[in-house]
């Protein structure tokens, strides 16, 4: 297993910092976010690190060869829009942007795209379920003919009173992931898991990864602190910021050695990004370095070289 980090977090740096940072802390590969140029939607979002509107053959060989001398691998391309959302016009943007993300993923032999499912928040399950079918079956058979594997992360987006009601992202849920497989028994369509989501909706993050041992693409090492006291006061209906918070690894209520045994047990052998939102972090840029460091040495005692 490779222990990288999601470029997410260094929004001020170049694609070629990113790269340098990792080299020199002995990580061995980045989650390289794509998202068009322009204002981010969101925290965490908007960050280009490689940019897939203007990728040219130049380009493209700079970055395989400075991968190469770095000796640092790009796990997979992240873009994390909402390809379900109401606004059909917006819809498309996103739609039309993830095509992209995913020819650069193939032209620059990667060959992995982490991104959402989407959902319509103001509507239920079944309504979206149907759209989904509808928007992604032409995105999965591109995926399949570029042979490049699509990581949906399960994140249920349900952060903020914006993402109210029923959140931006429809695949948070076992049960749901099982229905979507069975629908698209596709190769090049799996899971960026992250079992950060799981345990704040109260779902055991262990028990997927057995049965999902042959959907999990990539990983997020992302930690979480559910706040008991919180939650007794507001409840499982409250929006989840006002009970829980993210943590890097190590400082939350996963047991990590137990989540990496189970991914042993299943042979998994590809890449884990420690995913950076923890608040404590991330007063300057210097911080957000050494919550790295200290995030990927606590990850090293499970995963020896």
């Amino acid at each position: 297993m490779k222990i990288g980090f999601v470029s997410a977090v260094f929004p001020e740096m170049a694609f070629q910092e990113v790269i340098d940072f990792a080299s020199e802390e002995g990580f061995q590969c980045v989650e390289i976010m794509c998202w068009p140029k322009g204002k981010a939607e969101r925290k965490y979002a908007g960050v280009t690190h490689i940019d897939a509107d203007k990728l040219n053959s130049h380009q493209k060989e700079a970055i395989k060869k400075y991968l190469k001398d770095k000796g640092v691998e790009i796990s997979g391309l992240g873009y994390y829009p909402n390809p379900l959302i109401e606004d059909d016009n917006a819809a498309k943007i996103y739609i039309d942007h993830l095509y992209k993300v995913i020819d650069a993923a193939a032209e620059l032999d990667i060959f992995q795209v982490n991104t959402f499912i989407g959902r319509d928040k103001n509507k239920n399950i079944e309504p979206n379920y149907k759209k989904f079918k509808r928007i992604w079956r032409p995105i999965i058979e591109f995926a399949e003919k570029k042979g490049v594997k699509i990581g949906i992360e399960n994140c249920p987006m349900i952060f903020t009173d914006d993402e109210w009601p029923g959140g931006n992202n429809l695949a948070f849920s076992p049960k749901i992931w099982r229905r979507m497989f069975t629908d698209f028994p596709s190769d090049y369509f799996g899971l960026n898991y992250d079992p950060s989501h799981l345990v704040w909706q109260q779902i055991n993050y262990i028990k997927p990864i057995y049965e999902f041992r042959k959907k999990i693409y990539h990983i997020h090492l992302q930690d979480v602190k559910v706040y008991k006291e919180k939650l007794d006061e507001v409840g499982i209906r409250a929006n989840p910021l006002e009970f829980k918070t993210s943590k890097i690894p190590g400082l939350g209520d996963i047991n990590w050695s137990q989540f990496i045994m189970a991914l042993r047990d299943i042979g998994y052998k590809e890449s884990m990004c420690i995913e950076m939102e923890d608040r404590s972090f991330e007063e300057n840029i210097e911080m957000k370095k050494n919550a790295l460091r200290q995030s990927f040495r606590y990850i090293r005692q499970y995963v020896p070289v």
